[in-house]
């Protein structure tokens, strides 16, 4: 009798992954250095209602507004209009003043928790998100340490109304061209 199976016996061959190694080792670092800079913050934004000014029949309450002008930052509340203009030229903008008349309001109405901001159709964004952080919440020194306090973290955005300057609004009559 014959034995078969002796020959036809045939060796695994070995699997060659060099080349998958190879792209995991470049695939691997590039995946975690870009996954550090994909993270995104969420911020909830509170829209104004359409029929707010409809049901504002109750007691006068306080509405800040924080207009963002290229030239200034004017706080002002809803009904009374004006209470601080913060001068603005060019790209300095001086956060600390920003930061104290918020806080001065925030002491006053303790239990405000929102704020409107206003902006001009220019202002750029990386602005718009510097004013949002510093009307959330603010630093304040008190009993000589830097405390950060909570200032108005309900941040509702909108449109300024057109900005009136008085020099515009003073007509200066022309002489008549023949």
């Amino acid at each position: 009798m014959r034995k078969r199976g002796l020959k036809g016996l045939e060796q695994a061959e070995e699997l060659n992954i060099t080349a998958f190694l190879n792209l995991m080792v470049i695939l691997v670092p590039f995946l975690l250095i870009t996954a550090v800079f994909s993270r995104m913050t969420v911020l909830e934004l509170n829209l104004p209602a359409l029929d707010a000014q409809a049901s504002s029949q109750e007691k006068v309450k306080l509405q800040l507004e924080l207009v963002i002008r290229q030239q200034s930052f004017d706080i002002q509340d809803a009904n009374l209009g004006l209470i601080k203009r913060i001068q603005r030229s060019g790209d300095t903008t001086r956060w600390d003043i920003l930061t104290d008349a918020l806080v001065e309001i925030k002491v006053r109405f303790p239990d405000e928790q929102s704020i409107r901001l206003l902006l001009e159709p220019n202002i750029d964004y990386k602005t718009m998100i510097r004013v949002m952080d510093r009307v959330r919440s603010g630093d304040v020194v008190a009993n000589l340490a830097v405390e950060t306090v909570e200032l108005f973290p309900n941040v509702s955005i909108g449109d300024a109304p057109e900005h009136v300057s008085v020099e515009a609004s003073i007509a200066v009559p022309q002489e008549p061209t023949s």
